[in-house]
């Protein structure tokens, strides 16, 4: 995909990173200059009704197979278990506690910016593997990320999560082999193409308002998020033999920065919301900054 020569190079990653950082300023823009945001709404609309519609819309119109996503979705779960199991590690033997920090070196930013950069780098192929990852993200972050936060779960959690309906449908008709009524698919897409924008906008106002606590920590823990997810993302590829655009998009999405949600559960359940926020911030610089870097070694 990428042309050959380095200026062609750079012009290609440019064009990949560019919406991302264009979305993002945007909203940080609007976040400094004190402009109404209503977090609580934007997350709401986002979470409940934009991204069921995306995942359902891009599933349903693309010629994914069942085989395709269940192999991408499983890479993804042994993604996740195996930066859960190196996170509680690191967090074991520094003596900190799992409910303030374990979501955060969990779950990336998969739908900010992992969502915009797969579709940007391979296309609707690649937005399409990206969805299933973050189908199995969001489940995992709303159900298990919040019962870590909480220090208790819930099945009745996992049971009002609206993108677990929505991936069953979208499956229904994948494994029927037929597409769903155009007025549903187009209905589903207008939607769920808020949720792109709507998120970027939401992480460069989020970041506006963040400011970082305990530097030191911060930065330890945002290193431990990006490399070690790296770390996973290329030792699932590599055991499981993804290749191509599957490959790229499991390890781009196991390299994301720290989500914004983890800052939300923190504040929610008072699990030192300021040094979350602090690894939220670190984490999404160093990634701004290094993300060439993560589509050369993906693209390359």
């Amino acid at each position: 995909m990428i042309a050959s020569g380095t200026l062609a190079l750079m012009s290609d990653l440019f064009a990949i990173i560019a919406p991302v950082f264009a979305g993002a300023g945007l909203g940080y823009l609007w976040g400094r200059l004190g402009r109404p945001f209503d977090h609580q709404m934007v997350t709401e609309l986002s979470t409940q009704l934009a991204t069921p519609c995306l995942v359902f819309a891009t599933l349903t119109r693309l010629d994914v197979t069942t085989q395709a996503f269940a192999e991408i979705a499983l890479a993804a779960f042994l993604s996740y278990a195996l930066m859960g199991a190196l996170g509680a590690a690191a967090l074991l033997a520094v003596r900190q506690p799992f409910h303030s920090y374990l979501p955060s070196l969990m779950f990336g930013n998969i739908g900010n910016m992992g969502l915009p950069l797969c579709l940007f780098a391979y296309g609707n192929a690649g937005l399409a593997l990206a969805i299933a990852v973050f189908a199995v993200g969001a489940v995992l972050q709303f159900t298990f990320g919040v019962w870590i936060a909480a220090g208790k779960g819930s099945a009745r959690e996992l049971l009002r999560t609206p993108i677990l309906y929505t991936v069953a449908a979208a499956l229904a008709f994948m494994l029927a082999g037929v597409k769903p009524p155009l007025w549903l698919a187009n209905s589903a897409k207008l939607i769920g193409d808020l949720m792109i924008p709507l998120m970027l906008l939401a992480l460069g106002v989020s970041l506006a308002s963040l400011r970082v606590a305990s530097m030191g920590r911060a930065v330890g823990f945002s290193v431990l998020r990006l490399l070690g997810g790296f770390a996973c993302g290329l030792a699932v590829a590599w055991a499981m033999g993804l290749e191509g655009p599957a490959r790229g998009v499991l390890i781009v999405q196991s390299t994301m920065p720290v989500a914004v949600f983890n800052y939300l559960f923190a504040k929610a359940y008072n699990r030192r919301p300021d040094e979350v926020a602090g690894i939220v911030l670190i984490s999404t610089a160093i990634s701004f900054a290094t993300l060439p870097l993560l589509l050369l070694a993906v693209l390359g």
